[in-house]
């Protein structure tokens, strides 16, 4: 996956080499807490099979599996599913290193998720294809990212535009889908005490 901005001095591969090396500077990247807004995303839906795609640290694949989902969680990054692994121990969930850009899952899922991936919209496009195409139907696809806006107007998050969410960005990318409810939404970020502004998807396979 290579994230690349022809506006600013930044030119880099985004690999796993580079997120080992994030992940191993500290106990925990993230919070071990699920993002704030995946409880109330997935409140109305049964539990079933769910997809954590570029899950990071494993922290919202493991609250899933604790409400009861059947999780599997992806990343390209050795080091953090092994983090996902340590964080999980007490919950069934499959891990799996693989770069979500090219991951096949062999079989479909009743739940997709996608949070922060920040990527080219060329990666993000195959990214939410597979998603989708991993979707059994009437699966729920939940989607979060860094809004443009924030880049601006709110707090964190990469600081190129390019590769930030925006509705006209994203829309085209949810083929597959019906029933999409997209927002930008203010999540808090307690340690910075400040607000952030991401844009939130919620889509259903028809």
């Amino acid at each position: 996956m290579t994230v690349w901005s022809p506006n600013s001095s930044y030119h880099g591969e985004m690999d796993a080499s580079m997120w080992d090396q994030r992940y191993e500077s500290s106990d925990l990247v993230w919070s071990a807490e699920p993002n704030q807004f995946l409880p109330g995303l997935v409140a109305d839906l049964e539990t079933g099979s769910a997809l954590d795609l570029a899950c990071g640290e494993g922290r919202n694949a493991v609250w899933l599996a604790r409400q009861g989902w059947d999780v599997t969680g992806v990343d390209f990054s050795p080091v953090a599913i092994e983090k996902a692994w340590q964080l999980g121990t007490d919950e069934e969930v499959e891990w799996v290193v693989a770069d979500v850009t090219d991951y096949e899952p062999d079989r479909q899922f009743d739940l997709a998720i996608l949070f922060y991936l920040h990527v080219l919209p060329e990666d993000l496009a195959a990214v939410f294809e597979r998603a989708i195409e991993a979707l059994a139907p009437e699966g729920t696809l939940v989607a979060v990212g860094h809004a443009v806006r924030n880049l601006e107007e709110g707090y964190g998050g990469p600081q190129y535009p390019e590769i930030l969410w925006s509705e006209d960005v994203i829309r085209p990318m949810l083929d597959g889908v019906d029933n999409i409810e997209m927002e930008e939404r203010l999540r808090q970020v307690p340690d910075a005490d400040a607000t952030a502004i991401d844009l939130v998807i919620r889509a259903v396979k028809g």
